[in-house]
């Protein structure tokens, strides 16, 4: 029940998560691993259980912890859920938390695609949005801030789901508006404009953004880059060929952490 067992977690399951925490002050990365572990838990619960009923059940687990950490109750023990109750009696926000469960109930619930690209970006800020507004949250963040990181999060969690797209639709999954073989390039680089967009308002207004609050945003650090290319050549999303290399993504980390942005 320990940050540690959160950090290694994160390590093994969300891998670019969990560097981009490491480029916070060693005292502010505690929040974020559990933060990001916590979104594993959640994220999971809907591809381990193999009946509805079992998936929903592991959210509400989650949903009921949450609850009663927020109105001082006790809850049972676990690795991830001991910590993030600590944080939640610490007065992070409950709000946020369940809006992330209703997120991913939306996975289990909905088979049938998003009916607009409306439908996706709502979907991208329960789950990615609120993710990245609790971790900027907690390292200093003030709520004039929370326009801009919803738009970073929604530009990395685009960028996210095109990477896991091949794999998703391999599963059943449809997580995105019906990609025919006649319009499906069009709707990808339509989707991904859009996002980055959102990376840029958010760019000039990054001044309402402390620097302290960097490492949540630095999460997606491979956004802009990744987004720009599959604007530019939507077919590489479903080529499953979008990904950049592991060298391009350790330079471009270590580029924005020495220089503090992200």
């Amino acid at each position: 029940m320990s940050i540690d067992a959160c950090a290694a977690l994160v390590h093994k399951g969300d891998p670019d998560r969990f560097l981009s925490a490491m480029t916070a002050p060693p005292a502010d990365r505690a929040p974020l691993l559990v933060l990001y572990a916590f979104n594993l838990e959640i994220a999971r619960a809907t591809w381990v259980a193999q009946e509805e009923m079992l998936a929903e059940m592991r959210l509400q687990f989650w949903a009921d912890l949450i609850s009663d950490a927020a109105n001082g109750g006790a809850v049972p023990p676990h690795e991830v859920g001991a910590p993030l109750a600590d944080l939640v009696r610490n007065g992070l926000p409950e709000a946020p938390l369940q809006a992330m469960i209703e997120g991913r109930r939306l996975e289990i619930r909905h088979a049938a695609p998003p009916a607009d690209d409306l439908a996706v970006f709502s979907y991208l800020d329960a789950t990615a949005g609120n993710l990245m507004w609790l971790a900027a949250g907690t390292l200093g963040a003030s709520a004039t801030a929370e326009g801009p990181v919803r738009d970073v999060a929604a530009a990395s969690g685009l960028a996210a789901l095109f990477l896991a797209l091949p794999a998703l639709m391999a599963a059943g999954r449809a997580p995105l508006p019906d990609l025919v073989p006649n319009t499906g390039d069009a709707v990808l680089a339509r989707l991904a404009a859009t996002a980055l967009g959102k990376f840029r308002a958010a760019k000039a207004q990054r001044h309402l953004i402390p620097r302290t609050a960097a490492p949540a945003l630095r999460a997606g650090w491979m956004a802009a880059p990744t987004l720009a290319r599959a604007r530019r050549w939507p077919g590489h999303v479903r080529a499953n060929t979008l990904a950049p290399s592991a060298f391009q993504k350790r330079l471009r980390l270590l580029s924005l952490s020495l220089t503090g942005r992200w």
